[in-house]
């Protein structure tokens, strides 16, 4: 009996051990096989951009080229990136965009790009042509997305604010270990100038427990069943996980549509710490930046303050 036992705790203790060095080697060999970024949080690298896809008259999709095919961006989930270009005169001017690929995309990136009239980094894309260059450094930003880290996101975004929420959906949803539940609304002037319609249905749809999506349009067609207008208290409350520790609002938008949904938010019981505004970069603290800027020029036309906005 005693000779049974003894062979019995052998043969765990060897168990042990076999999956303590089993676990250490796949440790080890995640560590050092892991493909390292390309990117440099403080200096400019370049990336060739291989493919131009219009989506439709100002928006287009822009693919780059990673240096070897097993290549990997190298971005946080929830991070952003800082292109460089030169505007219509010539002038450098930078700007934070998110891609809508991951880090499991290999050898490539992404950006969904709406290149506005008066856009300085606007202008840039407008003139790329595939075979052209553009220079990128990062990782940029406040917040890292780790997987189940709240229960639930309520997601608020208006035009290009979308391209980072739909990084950290796409992320979600595509991790089987996470469960995270998210509520989007996205808001737009016109049915055209939804980004990303088709991919956000085909989450509802695949992933219809977890993830919804509500569209609002200030113009909508003459058959809609969105939203009609801006974006308002009520919409957020029947569209939004209500008040709780374990849930976060993430926003992002034109600075006026931050500054409201900022109101609805504290409003409806939402305090500072359930909230996260423009996580990209793209409009980060522009409320501070605006208040400040009347401050210093208010005495000046209203124009005057176009510089803030037109990027």
């Amino acid at each position: 009996m005693e000779i049974l036992q003894s062979h019995r705790v052998e043969m765990i203790s060897i168990a042990v051990a076999l999956v303590a060095i089993v676990g250490g080697t796949a440790y080890y060999y995640y560590v050092t096989k892991k493909p390292k970024g390309c990117l440099d949080p403080d200096n400019f690298k370049e990336f060739k951009l291989v493919e131009r896809t219009h989506l439709s008259h100002n928006v287009a999709t822009f693919r780059f080229d990673l240096p070897t095919p097993n290549s990997v961006l190298g971005l946080p989930i929830g991070q952003h990136i800082i292109c460089r270009g030169k505007d219509s005169l010539g002038e450098e001017v930078t700007k934070p965009y998110t891609p809508t690929t991951l880090d499991t995309d290999v050898g490539y990136f992404e950006l969904v790009v709406k290149m506005y009239p008066q856009g300085r980094m606007s202008h840039h894309f407008r003139e790329m042509r595939e075979g052209d260059y553009l220079a990128v450094k990062g990782p940029k930003g406040r917040f890292k997305y780790q997987p189940n880290q709240v229960r639930a996101f309520g997601m608020i975004a208006g035009g290009t604010g979308i391209t980072p929420m739909f990084q950290v959906t796409r992320a979600i949803l595509e991790n089987e270990q996470d469960k995270t539940n998210i509520n989007l609304i996205y808001a737009n002037v016109a049915y055209e100038d939804i980004l990303l319609k088709e991919e956000l249905d085909a989450f509802a749809i695949k992933f219809s427990t977890r993830f919804k999506v509500y569209y609002v349009l200030n113009q909508p067609p003459e058959i809609w069943d969105g939203g009609v207008g801006f974006v308002s208290k009520e919409m957020i409350q029947a569209h939004c996980p209500a008040p709780a520790s374990d849930i976060k609002i993430l926003r992002c938008g034109p600075p006026p549509m931050n500054k409201a949904m900022a109101t609805h938010l504290e409003a409806l019981g939402y305090s500072p710490q359930m909230q996260l505004e423009s996580f990209d970069g793209l409009c980060c603290n522009i409320a501070q930046i605006l208040a400040i800027s009347r401050k210093l020029f208010r005495k000046l036309e209203p124009q005057r303050l176009y510089f803030l906005t037109s990027f």
